[in-house]
């Protein structure tokens, strides 16, 4: 089969592999769409040491199953492969069981492919009205899904539901739907890009700002960078909450001081549970987290174009769709 491999430091080829496999309870998946990710792109960087060189990347997609009992089902992948025996997935917290796996990572190959092969339990059919290129995002929207849960969830209740999400990326956005869809209406989106704000600006219902002074309640930091973890912390409400979300690099930018004497609550959010998955894909099913068509779509064989036009900031849309069938 043919796939986009990350072979070095800002290089990937599209060229033949062995075919994908499924193992006893698996199905095979024809790749239609998959979605290139900021973990991606840390990987390209050779920022990533859990994305060794040579590797096939992409865990954002969506296809239809090859043979067997459901050949022709249309699916939505769950890339996150948990045991689904310890006490995290017993407890529906699967994305921290610590034998976790998600495809992109050893062991198990990436998406920017032809086939995947994926447990019965990671598949979630699509009905005929959703494109596989809307239910390819199911993955970057449950990201933003379930940093949306759980800050909503830290929020006191004596606090008001407004919120400020930093970051115009497919994170950023997802989180601002999915707030939107849990009844926040009041929510701005910090992206200083010029030509993503623009395009965002035609493309989804939000507040837009290069940059802000006002203070929220609720902040979700879908870049995660010291500058955007200063931000985050210098504008959280007394009492409020900052959802972290971004893995663009691993320290710095924290008042830690303020968010002391502020008592503001800071965590981490990390994927998603199957449970969070399984609500966002229908909230994409039910029309509720809007068209979906804030996305540029180009086939796999032009992927490495694509790895480079996004290093350069050349990409106005959240989202690249990579098409492995042409």
């Amino acid at each position: 089969m043919k796939a986009l491999v990350y072979e070095g430091v800002e290089h990937v080829a599209y060229r033949d592999v062995p075919d994908a496999k499924p193992n006893p309870g698996e199905h095979l998946i024809r790749i239609q769409a998959v979605g290139i990710c900021g973990s991606d792109m840390h990987a390209y960087l050779g920022h990533d040491a859990r994305r060794p060189a040579p590797l096939i990347l992409g865990h954002e997609a969506a296809g239809v199953i090859v043979g067997g009992p459901r050949d022709g089902a249309r699916v939505t992948i769950n890339p996150l492969v948990s045991c689904g025996r310890c006490s995290a997935c017993s407890a529906g917290r699967e994305n921290l069981c610590p034998d976790r796996q998600i495809i992109s990572m050893p062991p198990r190959e990436g998406a920017f492919a032809q086939f995947v092969a994926m447990p019965e339990r990671n598949l979630i059919e699509v009905p005929q009205h959703v494109s596989l290129s809307q239910a390819a995002l199911a993955e970057p929207l449950a990201v933003g899904w379930h940093a949306a849960r759980l800050g909503l969830e830290a929020l006191h209740s004596s606090m008001e539901r407004r919120a400020m999400v930093l970051g115009g990326g497919a994170i950023g956005v997802a989180a601002a739907l999915a707030l939107s869809a849990m009844g926040v209406e009041n929510l701005q989106i910090v992206e200083p890009n010029t030509l993503r704000r623009a395009y965002l600006q035609n493309a989804i219902p939000f507040e837009l700002v290069a940059e802000t002074t006002d203070t929220f309640p609720l902040i979700i930091d879908a870049v995660g960078f010291a500058a955007t973890r200063a931000t985050a912390s210098a504008l959280a409400q007394p009492g409020g909450v900052i959802a972290h979300a971004g893995l663009g690099e691993d320290s710095g930018g924290l008042d830690v001081r303020r968010m002391t004497l502020q008592e503001i609550t800071f965590f981490g959010t990390y994927t998603y549970t199957a449970e969070d998955f399984r609500e966002t894909a229908q909230a994409i099913f039910d029309g509720r987290l809007g068209a979906l068509d804030w996305v540029e779509a180009r086939a796999l064989s032009d992927g490495a174009r694509a790895f480079q036009d996004l290093r350069r900031g050349a990409v106005s849309a959240p989202k690249i769709i990579l098409a492995p069938w042409e």
